[in-house]
């Protein structure tokens, strides 16, 4: 499509402009061509898509079409733009206008320092060189935040693309960081230490080589709160016993390992693992869940305030924080449940039916290879209910799903408890096929939420955005 986009493009340029092809025979290359001064004074973005489809800019991005206007551009031999000689087809080059695509592979981060950002236009008797374009990359990209819920002082990772020399940061309510900023080169992520004084919940926006970025609106957003075992929530159980998988209160609630975040649960409870841990091919393992009927934060309809009800189920997810401090693989899952309707009985089993609302989390998988999987503090998992299985077979089937059909499922059911579990079963997930084995290390979890996770695209014109 692009490829079309822009050979329409240059076909208008040409009859519009009137241009015409040239040889070594032609005018183009005669003295009086050759010797004639370059002079650029403005830059203007071609895009026949756009509502001003011939744009002054102050900046392109590779890949996009420029028009470089002035006066003396006929006779030019050579563009190098940030040192990198790129193509241009001389039929679009006119005494007044010159036509050429920033190449893909030009350098940008990486150019060097004396060239960035300069447009070089070379004749055989003259050159110029313009210094007031801002050469960037493709868009910068958010994909996920490391920990979404930080302490003050804690170290947060926000991942993505084209992030190069992030300088500035804008956190929700307005709390500015600019210092000890750290950026990937290669654009893959920026790091920055939580300061204190940040009580609002929301976006990242960040200020990078390649432009504006802002995070999904979920960074300490904190006002869904599910249960954070430390009074947010209410837990639920019942026939609990030291022998059994139901989790309370009273004997499986831990203290954060870390000491930093009060309590929070120990999946497999300290009871099961002083027992040895969790045999091989054992369902419900343990089981941890809310309060369920009859409990107000159980009534999902509370939530409408920062999620619209008709928000896609691809726009709003379940978070939880985890940690992990051993290396974890090869065996065990973790089962998330809408309400109480399943038996914690894992991938591949009855729960796991397409209608069912369920999702099941296997972090030391992924891309269908085995990656051992520990933290080094903790960080946030965030599963969007268009993963839970019931909405994700509504969308395949192009059938509408929003968060309000999640809220009056669970309001419809008969047992009301949102749950999670954990499970040691054979399974196979994302091609990789799993024969259960004991199971007896320490896997952290805490602050179960919702949150919205719209990901959002920043258009470098803002008169264009809907």
């Amino acid at each position: 499509m692009k490829y079309l986009k822009y050979t329409r493009l240059l076909c208008m340029a040409l009859l519009a402009m009137g241009f015409t092809a040239c040889n070594d025979e032609d005018a183009y290359f005669e003295e009086d061509a050759q010797n004639s001064p370059i002079v650029v004074n403005k830059v203007y973005l071609q895009d026949v898509e756009s509502s001003v489809p011939d744009r002054e800019v102050t900046f392109a991005r590779l890949g996009q079409v420029i028009r470089l206007s002035g006066s003396g551009l006929y006779g030019v031999r050579k563009v190098y733009i940030n040192g990198y000689d790129t193509y241009f087809n001389r039929a679009l080059v006119s005494d007044q206008s010159l036509l050429v695509q920033l190449n893909k592979e030009t350098p940008v981060a990486e150019a060097e320092e004396e060239v960035r950002n300069t447009i070089r236009l070379v004749k055989d008797g003259s050159e110029f060189v313009y210094k007031d374009l801002v050469v960037r990359a493709a868009s910068p990209q958010i994909s996920h935040i490391s920990n979404t819920l930080p302490l003050e002082g804690e170290k947060v990772i926000v991942y993505g693309a084209n992030l190069q020399e992030t300088l500035k940061l804008i956190l929700p309510g307005g709390v500015e960081v600019s210092a000890g900023i750290e950026s990937d080169e290669d654009g893959e992520w920026y790091s920055f230490t939580m300061p204190g004084g940040v009580s609002q919940g929301g976006s990242i926006t960040s200020e990078g080589a390649n432009g504006t970025a802002v995070t999904p609106a979920y960074f300490n957003e904190k006002s869904c709160m599910i249960l954070d075992f430390d009074g947010t929530g209410v837990q639920g159980f019942w026939s609990w016993d030291a022998g059994k998988s139901m989790c309370d209160d009273e004997h499986d609630v831990a203290d954060d390992p870390l000491g930093k975040r009060g309590k929070c649960a120990l999946l497999v409870p300290q009871r099961m693992l002083d027992a040895g841990g969790a045999v091989s091919s054992k369902p419900r393992v343990s089981e941890w869940w809310t309060a369920g009927n009859d409990e107000p934060t159980d009534d999902w309809n509370r939530m409408t305030g920062l999620i619209p009800a008709e928000t896609p189920v691809n726009e709003v997810a379940f978070q939880f924080d985890i940690y992990v401090p051993q290396p974890w693989s090869g065996t065990g899952h973790i089962q998330i449940s809408l309400m109480n309707n399943f038996n914690i009985s894992g991938i591949g089993s009855d729960d796991d039916g397409t209608n069912n609302a369920v999702a099941f989390c296997v972090p030391w998988i992924k891309e269908g290879v085995v990656v051992p999987f520990y933290t080094e503090g903790w960080q946030t998992v965030t599963i969007p209910f268009s993963q839970f299985n019931k909405y994700a077979t509504l969308l395949e089937n192009e059938e509408e799903a929003t968060f309000q059909m999640v809220i009056d499922d669970r309001n419809g059911a008969s047992y009301r408890n949102f749950g999670m579990g954990f499970v040691n079963t054979n399974f196979t997930f994302g091609g990789v096929t799993v024969e259960s084995t004991l199971f007896n290390q320490k896997i952290y979890v805490d602050n179960w939420r919702v949150v919205p996770c719209k990901k959002t695209i920043v258009s470098d014109f803002p008169d264009e955005e809907e």
